[in-house]
């Protein structure tokens, strides 16, 4: 006989979720959690054209993410996600994408994408300064027409939404609801979790330039990439640990311009706009329930790669709790 504090539920019961947090992982479990059966309300500090979410380049590739072993395979679900919404949802693509690498033993995301969809770069293919690459038919979901998307969708699917920020997890748990707390790195406040911190990026938005997406994220400080969306292009940027400054850094945009002629591209992008956001990095993800609020699921701490392993949370996500309901 389970005792009166136990968290599962009847399988009659509602299937009922609270949502924290309207980025793409909050976004995505919201979703998932309705496909599985579940009436969700969502709450958040801020509306998802103000997160970091908004601010991203979102292209699918597991940067700056542990442990392997699970973001590898959420990273795979992902994809698959986006492979078959790219066929009708707003803003989502596939697109050739050219990453270099050191070792390629150490590139275990090949292993989980779909035959025939990556190859090793010629010579003739790779920048200037650049020894190897793969080239990926990879996803991309453009923040400024994904999100929208995802949130008419929520709603449409019964989704209730409002605008409401949390100051612990006191005020979060609830004896008869279910919650997932998606608040990215406002958790470190929420939650205390002195593992979480800001890995600082600023970015540029420019006129689409004629040049193939590229990132060479090995040289730690350094990194750099061009992602071309349908209207514009995403040239980067910075991976600062621990920086905390949200305003724009004029010699951080130097930076990024140099690197861009040190790989031989002399065009000098047209900026439009210089973006600034706080990734959410954390030695692993902290994906599970709360030990002292059982009814509180976390789902944060995805640093540089929350557009590549949303739905793969998302969607482990609802089986967990449909799991939970059933009592299995």
């Amino acid at each position: 006989m389970k005792s009166p504090t136990s968290t599962s539920s009847k399988p009659s019961e509602i299937k009922s979720a609270t949502v924290i947090g309207s980025g793409i992982i909050g976004l995505t479990s919201a979703i998932a959690l309705q496909e599985t059966g579940f009436r969700v309300k969502l709450y958040a500090k801020e509306k998802f054209g103000h997160t970091l979410s908004h601010k991203v380049g979102a292209v699918w590739f597991p940067y700056t993410i542990e442990p392997k072993k699970k973001t590898d395979r959420w990273a795979a679900v992902s994809y698959a996600r986006y492979q078959e919404e790219s066929a009708y949802a707003e803003g989502v693509s596939m697109i050739p994408f050219l990453n270099s690498y050191k070792d390629l033993s150490e590139e275990e995301w090949v292993k989980h994408l779909p035959p025939g969809t990556v190859r090793e770069a010629s010579f003739s293919e790779l920048p200037t300064g650049m020894e190897k690459g793969l080239i990926a038919d990879v996803p991309l979901a453009e923040p400024p027409r994904y999100l929208p998307y995802l949130f008419r969708k929520f709603l449409e699917n019964g989704g209730e939404f409002e605008l409401k920020k949390f100051k612990t997890l006191n005020d979060l748990a609830s004896p008869d609801e279910w919650v997932i707390n998606c608040t990215g790195l406002g958790a470190r406040e929420l939650c205390g979790d002195q593992y979480l911190h800001p890995m600082r990026g600023q970015i540029l938005r420019a006129e689409k330039m004629n040049i193939p997406s590229f990132a060479d994220p090995i040289r730690k400080g350094a990194l750099t990439y061009i992602i071309n969306r349908s209207q514009d292009s995403i040239i980067g940027g910075t991976d600062y640990e621990d920086d905390w400054n949200e305003e724009e850094d004029p010699n951080d945009t130097q930076l990024i311009l140099g690197r861009l002629k040190n790989f031989g591209i002399q065009s000098s992008p047209q900026v439009i706009e210089t973006l600034v956001g706080l990734r959410p990095k954390r030695k692993a993800v902290r994906f599970e329930f709360d030990e002292e609020f059982p009814r509180i699921f976390h789902n944060y701490g995805h640093g540089g790669a929350g557009f590549t392993v949303a739905w793969g949370c998302a969607l482990e996500l609802g089986e967990i709790l449909h799991r939970k309901i059933s009592g299995e």
